[in-house]
């Protein structure tokens, strides 16, 4: 029985796929659940696992193909067995003109690679004629590079220094993913009036508290207790008493939402991403670092998903784990409000007339001035450092 492979459905802000690497080639067995495709869209990488036990019958488009959803893409011989190789005949002897020919491989360099092995190839620095492929006809397939990066061989033979004065130059194209990223940055800076308020924090009893207490919150809960989830709860409850920072724009209407879905911006090789917590205001501090925890793991093993991806009402941005200082945050549309967190510094500070040590974090929001007032900001900006600075505060929804 043929079983048709189809594109999983993609939700509307996503027209279509580009199809990144096939992981198996016709004639091939494939297990249930087995992932046969790696479809690249503008947010995610998605896998296309096998719904049954069989052989590929039919692959309908070739890599760096662009497909629709629940577009047919494979069909399987649900229950078939691959066939077993025919016996290699004997080779003839070279001819001169044969022996001479170069292998297919090393010519073809990575001119032939998919967008996203040629991404893998020029990030390790790769010479695909190096690398023994097992796509269709031979061909260099991106999880082919990863092995080959992971097995520690040479990556490719040094090229000859460059003769002095030389200006080497290499052009790559952009993943989905960046140009998706590029256009949403200028569609924010066309269409939004930001403007960026700033304040500053002293953490020293956000950090008593962690030292205080760190060790038996990872006991009770499985979960270290981080400076994350104390501003993810600070911004939540700042937002329930500034509903205009959690709003949004649509046309000519305001649009208040009566619930706090936080994006965490998290950083990934293949750019930023924002992930979302939702019904935060529901959310104890274990609840945000698990998920948060969650998120991290879901990035860095590309398995996040679309619908960890949607809505989000308020995004917190976290450039300090970086060693950012200050730095002004562009806000995510249709969202009205981006919270940027720095570097935390040890400064000196005036406390009580008296000049002390504290360590100090630069806050920013940057938001849309067409509905956001520079008051409501501030006034928002302020009632995040009351928190932190009284994280007892936020325990008893003062």
């Amino acid at each position: 029985m043929s079983i048709e492979v189809k594109v999983p459905v993609l939700p509307e802000s996503v027209s279509d796929a580009t199809i990144a690497t096939w992981h198996k080639k016709v004639g091939d067995a494939v297990k249930r659940d087995e992932n046969l495709v790696d479809l690249e869209t503008d947010k995610v990488v998605l896998e296309v696992p096998s719904t049954v036990d069989g052989v590929i019958k039919e692959l309908k488009f070739q890599e760096g193909a662009t497909v629709l959803s629940q577009q047919v893409i494979a069909v399987i011989e649900e229950g078939a067995a691959a066939a077993a190789p025919a016996p290699a005949p004997a080779a003839a002897a070279p001819t001169p003109a044969q022996a001479a020919e170069p292998p297919k491989a090393a010519a073809s360099g990575n001119a032939d690679l998919s967008p996203a092995g040629l991404r893998v190839a020029t990030e390790q620095k790769i010479d695909a004629s190096n690398v023994t492929g097992t796509g269709r006809d031979g061909r260099v397939t991106k999880e082919d590079l990863v092995n080959y990066g992971k097995s520690g061989a040479p990556a490719a033979v040094p090229a000859a220094k460059p003769t002095p004065g030389a200006r080497p130059e290499e052009r790559v194209p952009m993943t989905r993913m960046r140009a998706r990223i590029a256009e949403r940055l200028m569609q924010s800076k066309n269409s939004i009036a930001m403007l960026t308020s700033f304040n500053e924090v002293n953490l020293a009893e956000v950090v008593k508290m962690r030292k205080t207490l760190g060790e038996q919150f990872e006991k009770t809960n499985g979960v270290k207790l981080g400076f994350m989830s104390f501003f993810v709860k600070a911004a939540a409850e700042a937002l329930k008493r500034h509903p205009v920072v959690n709003a949004s724009v649509d046309g000519n209407d305001v649009i208040y939402h009566g619930y706090q879905d936080i994006s965490i911006a998290v950083s990934t090789d293949k750019g930023l991403v924002t992930p979302v917590l939702r019904d935060v205001q529901d959310m104890g501090f274990a609840d945000v670092e698990k998920g948060i925890l969650e998120y991290a793991k879901k990035a860095r093993d590309g398995k996040l998903g679309l619908d960890d991806l949607q809505g989000g009402t308020f995004t917190i941005t976290n450039g300090g784990t970086f060693g950012s200082l200050l730095s002004t945050p562009i806000v995510n549309p249709p969202q009205s409000a981006i919270l940027g967190m720095h570097t935390i510094k040890e400064r000196a500070i005036v406390e009580n007339g008296q000049v002390i040590a504290a360590p100090m974090m630069y806050l920013a929001l940057s938001y849309d001035h067409r509905i956001i007032d520079g008051k409501d900001a501030v006034l928002f900006l302020v009632d995040i450092k009351n928190q932190l600075e009284n994280p007892q505060r936020m325990l008893l929804g003062l």
